[in-house]
Protein backbone atom coordinates (compact mmCIF):
# COMPACT_ATOMS: atom_id res chain seq x y z
CA UNK A 1 0.00 0.00 0.00
CA UNK A 2 2.79 2.18 1.04
CA UNK A 3 6.44 2.53 0.32
CA UNK A 4 9.32 4.45 0.71
CA UNK A 5 12.59 3.99 -0.92
CA UNK A 6 15.62 6.09 0.13
CA UNK A 7 13.78 8.67 1.20
CA UNK A 8 16.19 11.62 2.45
CA UNK A 9 15.10 14.99 4.45
CA UNK A 10 16.67 17.47 5.21
CA UNK A 11 15.09 20.96 7.09
CA UNK A 12 17.59 23.94 7.40
CA UNK A 13 20.29 22.61 8.02
CA UNK A 14 19.83 19.52 9.69
CA UNK A 15 19.49 15.98 8.11
CA UNK A 16 16.07 14.38 9.31
CA UNK A 17 15.62 11.36 7.04
CA UNK A 18 18.90 9.50 5.99
CA UNK A 19 18.08 7.13 3.37
CA UNK A 20 14.47 5.49 4.78
CA UNK A 21 12.77 2.51 3.48
CA UNK A 22 9.94 1.45 4.51
CA UNK A 23 7.12 -0.95 2.94
CA UNK A 24 3.42 -0.48 5.14
CA UNK A 25 1.92 -3.62 4.69
CA UNK A 26 -2.54 -3.07 3.22
CA UNK A 27 -4.97 -3.39 6.10
CA UNK A 28 -2.50 -3.68 9.23
CA UNK A 29 -1.77 -1.24 11.97
CA UNK A 30 1.88 -0.55 11.69
CA UNK A 31 3.15 2.16 14.74
CA UNK A 32 6.68 4.17 14.05
CA UNK A 33 8.40 4.89 17.35
CA UNK A 34 11.44 6.66 17.93
CA UNK A 35 13.14 9.34 20.07
CA UNK A 36 11.91 12.94 19.87
CA UNK A 37 13.49 14.36 17.62
CA UNK A 38 13.87 11.69 15.44
CA UNK A 39 11.83 13.06 12.47
CA UNK A 40 8.58 10.38 12.72
CA UNK A 41 6.28 13.17 11.90
CA UNK A 42 8.40 14.06 9.28
CA UNK A 43 8.05 11.06 7.84
CA UNK A 44 4.43 10.48 8.03
CA UNK A 45 4.09 13.90 6.13
CA UNK A 46 5.57 12.49 3.28
CA UNK A 47 3.36 9.77 3.23
CA UNK A 48 0.89 12.12 2.46
CA UNK A 49 2.88 14.64 0.34
CA UNK A 50 2.94 17.58 3.08
CA UNK A 51 6.59 17.22 2.25
CA UNK A 52 8.88 15.92 -0.43
CA UNK A 53 12.01 13.98 -0.53
CA UNK A 54 15.42 15.88 -1.40
CA UNK A 55 16.19 12.25 -2.63
CA UNK A 56 14.14 8.90 -2.65
CA UNK A 57 10.50 7.55 -3.43
CA UNK A 58 7.62 7.94 -1.96
CA UNK A 59 4.61 5.07 -3.69
CA UNK A 60 1.54 5.04 -2.87
CA UNK A 61 -0.18 1.70 -4.50
CA UNK A 62 1.67 2.36 -7.87
CA UNK A 63 2.03 5.98 -7.90
CA UNK A 64 5.52 7.37 -7.15
CA UNK A 65 4.07 10.83 -5.24
CA UNK A 66 7.60 12.22 -4.77
CA UNK A 67 7.47 14.56 -7.22
CA UNK A 68 3.49 15.08 -7.55
CA UNK A 69 2.42 18.45 -7.73
CA UNK A 70 -1.31 20.23 -8.23
CA UNK A 71 -4.30 18.36 -9.13
CA UNK A 72 -2.61 14.66 -9.54
CA UNK A 73 -1.38 15.07 -5.91
CA UNK A 74 -4.80 15.93 -4.46
CA UNK A 75 -6.20 13.03 -6.27
CA UNK A 76 -3.92 10.64 -4.78
CA UNK A 77 -4.63 12.33 -1.08
CA UNK A 78 -8.26 11.48 -1.49
CA UNK A 79 -7.15 7.95 -0.32
CA UNK A 80 -5.85 9.29 2.40
CA UNK A 81 -7.63 10.96 5.39
CA UNK A 82 -5.33 11.99 8.60
CA UNK A 83 -5.75 12.77 12.45
CA UNK A 84 -3.68 15.49 13.80
CA UNK A 85 -2.61 15.46 17.61
CA UNK A 86 -5.20 18.15 18.47
CA UNK A 87 -7.68 16.59 15.89
CA UNK A 88 -7.83 20.18 14.02
CA UNK A 89 -11.47 20.74 14.57
CA UNK A 90 -12.89 24.13 13.51
CA UNK A 91 -13.71 25.57 16.38
CA UNK A 92 -16.93 27.36 15.21
CA UNK A 93 -18.51 24.83 14.07
CA UNK A 94 -20.82 21.86 16.25
CA UNK A 95 -19.48 18.39 15.88
CA UNK A 96 -21.71 17.27 13.69
CA UNK A 97 -20.59 20.22 10.96
CA UNK A 98 -17.14 19.28 11.29
CA UNK A 99 -17.61 15.63 10.63
CA UNK A 100 -19.95 16.67 7.51
CA UNK A 101 -17.12 19.20 6.30
CA UNK A 102 -15.14 16.98 4.15
CA UNK A 103 -18.68 15.19 2.96
CA UNK A 104 -19.72 18.79 1.77
CA UNK A 105 -16.61 19.92 0.39
CA UNK A 106 -15.28 16.94 -0.86
CA UNK A 107 -17.70 14.59 -2.54
CA UNK A 108 -20.85 17.60 -3.24
CA UNK A 109 -22.96 15.86 -0.78
CA UNK A 110 -25.99 17.05 0.46
CA UNK A 111 -28.76 16.80 3.03
CA UNK A 112 -30.12 13.48 4.12
CA UNK A 113 -27.40 11.36 3.18
CA UNK A 114 -24.49 13.68 4.93
CA UNK A 115 -27.02 12.99 8.25
CA UNK A 116 -26.87 9.29 7.63
CA UNK A 117 -23.40 9.44 7.43
CA UNK A 118 -22.30 11.51 10.34
CA UNK A 119 -24.70 9.97 12.62
CA UNK A 120 -23.13 6.18 11.54
CA UNK A 121 -19.85 7.82 12.40
CA UNK A 122 -20.50 9.41 15.04
CA UNK A 123 -22.08 6.50 16.75
CA UNK A 124 -19.23 4.36 15.84
CA UNK A 125 -16.77 6.09 17.31
CA UNK A 126 -19.04 6.82 20.59
CA UNK A 127 -20.35 10.54 20.16
CA UNK A 128 -23.80 9.67 19.41
CA UNK A 129 -26.17 12.33 20.11
CA UNK A 130 -23.14 14.71 20.56
CA UNK A 131 -23.46 16.00 17.59
CA UNK A 132 -24.69 19.31 18.92
CA UNK A 133 -22.03 20.39 20.78
CA UNK A 134 -19.25 22.29 19.94
CA UNK A 135 -15.43 21.51 20.57
CA UNK A 136 -14.96 23.74 23.29
CA UNK A 137 -17.69 21.66 25.18
CA UNK A 138 -15.83 18.62 24.45
CA UNK A 139 -13.44 16.82 26.71
CA UNK A 140 -10.36 16.36 24.87
CA UNK A 141 -11.29 12.36 24.69
CA UNK A 142 -14.19 13.14 23.09
CA UNK A 143 -12.18 16.03 20.73
CA UNK A 144 -10.01 13.09 19.71
CA UNK A 145 -12.59 10.84 18.68
CA UNK A 146 -14.85 13.67 16.61
CA UNK A 147 -11.15 13.96 14.86
CA UNK A 148 -11.49 10.66 13.73
CA UNK A 149 -14.82 10.35 13.16
CA UNK A 150 -14.16 13.21 10.57
CA UNK A 151 -11.27 11.15 9.20
CA UNK A 152 -13.14 8.53 9.03
CA UNK A 153 -16.47 9.72 7.60
CA UNK A 154 -14.81 9.87 4.03
CA UNK A 155 -14.02 5.89 3.86
CA UNK A 156 -10.36 6.76 3.31
CA UNK A 157 -8.25 3.50 2.06
CA UNK A 158 -5.30 5.02 4.39
CA UNK A 159 -5.69 7.12 7.23
CA UNK A 160 -2.16 8.29 9.68
CA UNK A 161 -2.42 8.65 13.28
CA UNK A 162 0.05 11.34 14.57
CA UNK A 163 0.53 10.62 18.33
CA UNK A 164 -3.23 10.45 19.09
CA UNK A 165 -3.27 10.11 22.43
CA UNK A 166 -1.01 13.32 23.18
CA UNK A 167 -2.57 15.32 26.16
CA UNK A 168 -4.36 12.48 27.56
CA UNK A 169 -4.60 10.89 31.01
CA UNK A 170 -3.86 6.78 30.53
CA UNK A 171 -7.24 5.77 30.84
CA UNK A 172 -8.35 7.96 28.10
CA UNK A 173 -5.49 7.20 26.18
CA UNK A 174 -5.90 3.71 26.35
CA UNK A 175 -9.84 4.04 25.34
CA UNK A 176 -8.51 5.92 22.23
CA UNK A 177 -6.00 3.19 21.23
CA UNK A 178 -8.52 0.83 21.61
CA UNK A 179 -11.31 2.78 19.67
CA UNK A 180 -8.33 3.27 16.58
CA UNK A 181 -7.90 -0.32 16.18
CA UNK A 182 -11.48 -1.11 16.50
CA UNK A 183 -12.29 0.93 14.01
CA UNK A 184 -9.25 -0.31 11.65
CA UNK A 185 -10.50 -3.70 11.76
CA UNK A 186 -14.05 -3.05 11.07
CA UNK A 187 -13.10 -0.72 8.36
CA UNK A 188 -10.37 -2.34 7.17
CA UNK A 189 -8.04 0.74 6.53
CA UNK A 190 -4.39 0.90 5.85
CA UNK A 191 -3.06 2.90 9.42
CA UNK A 192 -0.02 4.34 9.87
CA UNK A 193 0.35 5.40 13.51
CA UNK A 194 3.47 7.23 15.29
CA UNK A 195 3.31 7.02 18.61
CA UNK A 196 5.46 7.54 22.26
CA UNK A 197 3.27 4.97 24.21
CA UNK A 198 5.38 2.37 24.79
CA UNK A 199 4.64 -0.30 25.91
CA UNK A 200 1.42 -0.17 24.93
CA UNK A 201 1.34 -0.38 21.30
CA UNK A 202 2.99 -3.66 21.16
CA UNK A 203 -0.55 -4.87 21.86
CA UNK A 204 -1.94 -2.95 19.29
CA UNK A 205 -0.02 -2.89 16.32
CA UNK A 206 0.40 -5.57 13.47
CA UNK A 207 3.78 -4.18 12.91
CA UNK A 208 6.49 -1.90 14.91
CA UNK A 209 9.07 -0.09 13.31
CA UNK A 210 11.72 2.46 14.71
CA UNK A 211 12.96 5.40 13.59
CA UNK A 212 17.13 5.61 14.33
CA UNK A 213 19.10 8.21 13.29
CA UNK A 214 17.24 8.78 10.55
CA UNK A 215 16.33 5.08 9.03
CA UNK A 216 14.21 2.18 10.21
CA UNK A 217 16.60 0.16 12.19
CA UNK A 218 14.41 -2.73 12.59
CA UNK A 219 10.52 -3.55 11.33
CA UNK A 220 8.92 -6.54 12.69
CA UNK A 221 5.67 -8.00 14.19
CA UNK A 222 5.70 -7.19 18.01
CA UNK A 223 6.86 -10.29 19.27
CA UNK A 224 9.96 -10.70 16.75
CA UNK A 225 10.79 -6.82 17.12
CA UNK A 226 11.19 -7.07 20.78
CA UNK A 227 13.48 -9.72 20.54
CA UNK A 228 15.58 -7.64 19.13
CA UNK A 229 19.43 -7.39 20.15
CA UNK A 230 20.12 -4.18 19.48
CA UNK A 231 21.19 -2.83 23.13
CA UNK A 232 19.41 1.09 22.15
CA UNK A 233 16.25 -0.51 21.35
CA UNK A 234 16.12 -2.57 24.19
CA UNK A 235 16.84 0.05 26.78
CA UNK A 236 14.04 2.60 24.82
CA UNK A 237 11.34 0.22 24.70
CA UNK A 238 11.54 -0.68 28.05
CA UNK A 239 11.86 2.65 30.13
CA UNK A 240 7.74 1.94 30.59
CA UNK A 241 7.94 -1.52 31.88
CA UNK A 242 7.93 -4.50 30.53
CA UNK A 243 6.12 -5.34 27.07
CA UNK A 244 3.61 -7.83 27.61
CA UNK A 245 1.81 -9.19 24.48
CA UNK A 246 -2.30 -10.09 24.33
CA UNK A 247 -4.20 -11.06 21.49
CA UNK A 248 -2.65 -11.87 17.89
CA UNK A 249 0.44 -9.91 18.90
CA UNK A 250 1.48 -12.38 21.55
CA UNK A 251 1.23 -15.38 18.73
CA UNK A 252 3.09 -13.27 16.05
Amino acid sequence: MLKLVGVKKTLGTQPVLRGVDLTIPAGKLTTIIGRSGEGKSVLLKHMIGLLQPDEGQVWVGDVDISRLRGQPLNEVRKRFAMLFQGAALFDSMPVFENVAFPLKEKLRMKGPEVATRVDEMLEQVGLAGMGHKFPAELSGGMRKRAGLARALVMRPEIVLFDEPTTGLDPLMAKAIHQLITTTQRTFGFTAVMVSHEIPEIFSLSDYVAILKQGRIAVMAPPAEFIRTTDPEIQEFISVGGPVVLSGAAASS
